[in-house]
Formats: structure tokens, sequence, C-alpha cells
């Protein structure tokens, strides 16, 4: 992939990527598994879970339960998230600048997410961007979580942009391999791991711990 081609559209996950909000939901997994049992290590649930939907994360913890105690469990760890996470929400730096420098250009932008919509709502309507996306993916529509790129290919496709011509911005690998799956170039951003995470990613063109420094990409000059 070229990295320095200028992006036509950029794709963004939500949780530890336009915000830094996933210790909060890693406090609320900690808790809801802890509640029920089970063992808990947050390095390596992060690793393993980040940018999967809910159900598939518990399906497997709770290999008994049927939908209905499946969503129910859902429910009460995004309860434990919202009640700690609401009165903290914030854009991570340089957020807004690369969003009004896409805007100005007629660049669209798109979130893929696998958050629930409770949770897509407080941080958009808290942050007043959900204008600001031509278009919203998430498992909540039929598509699977990542590492799959179906978020990624959907909202590319919503834009009517060629997967090869979108940015997709990350915190985790598995999103960061979503969008290798996609065909897409990827943009790390380091609000959990360290960028040894990220390695052997052919198609990551940079890592940074906000968007101040990505702003700066040749990718993202919209030229």
């Amino acid at each position: 992939m070229t990295s320095d081609r200028p992006a036509r559209a950029l794709i963004f996950d939500m949780d530890g990527t336009i915000v830094d909000n996933m210790r909060f939901h890693e406090a609320a997994w900690g808790r809801l598994l802890t509640e029920h049992g089970l063992p808990f290590d947050a390095d390596s649930f992060f690793r393993k879970t980040a940018g999967m939907a809910s159900s598939e994360i518990l399906s497997p913890l709770f290999p008994e339960a049927d939908k209905a105690r499946i969503d129910a469990l859902g429910h009460d760890k995004e309860i434990y998230y919202r009640e700690a996470y609401g009165p903290h929400i914030a854009p991570l730096a340089g957020l807004l600048s690369l969003m009004a420098r896409a805007d100005a250009a007629g660049v669209p932008m798109a979130l893929a997410t696998a958050a629930p919509p409770g949770n897509v709502d407080i941080v958009l309507d808290t942050l007043k961007l959900r204008e600001r996306f031509v278009t919203i993916v998430s498992p909540s529509q039929g598509f699977p979580g990542k590492p799959n790129p179906d978020l990624f290919l959907e909202a590319a496709r919503r834009m009517e942009i060629a997967a090869g011509d979108c940015i997709v911005f990350e915190d985790a690998p598995n999103g960061v391999e979503a969008a290798r799956r996609a065909g897409m170039r990827a943009a790390a951003l380091l609000t959990m791991l360290d960028a040894h995470a990220f390695a052997g990613y052919d198609n990551l063109i940079a890592s940074a711990q906000d968007f101040t420094t990505l702003d700066g990409l040749p990718a993202l000059r919209f030229a």
C-alpha cells in the first residue's frame, strides 16, 4: 500500500480512538466477570477482545447461556461502564482539528465501532459529533465485529469510496487487522497499547498517542 497517498475518506473506531475511555470499559468488564466468579486479566482481555461485539465476547465465557442471558449480561456491563465514564467524556487531543480539516476539504468520515448504540449515543451526543459522520456502522446492524473487515467495508460502501482510499483510525490490533483484511491503511492510537503491539502490520502507516501527531501525515493532507 502507498502510505502517503492522500486519503479520500476517514473511518474512525470509537472507544480508545476518538475518546480515551478503554480503562472504563476494562473496569466494567472486570466488575462483571468477577461478580460471576470468572478470572479477569485486563491486559490479555483487551488484546483478545477489543473491537469485538459484547455478545462475541460473552458467549464463550458463558457457554450455557441463551441469547436472553447473554444480552442481559451485556446490558449489565454497559450500565457499569456508562455510570463510570459519563462524567469524563472528552475528545482525544487533535481529533476536532483533524475533523475540521476533513470537513473543509470535503473528505467524508464514518464511524465503525463495535460499541452498542447506547454507548455510541453518549459519546457522539455529548461531544456533538453525530452530524460529522456520513454513516455509523456497528454489529447492532447485523455485521460481525473486528477482526472481521465487514464494518470497514460497509462504511466505505456507504461513503462510495474505494477501500484503498480510506484511512482507518484504531486503538487495537483487532481493528488494524480488520483494516488490513479490508485493504485499508490504518493509523494506531496508543491509548492502551504501545507501538510494539502493532508490529508486523503492513497496512499500518503511523502510530501516535493522539491525533496531534497524526494530523501531519502526508496521507492526511487531503491534496
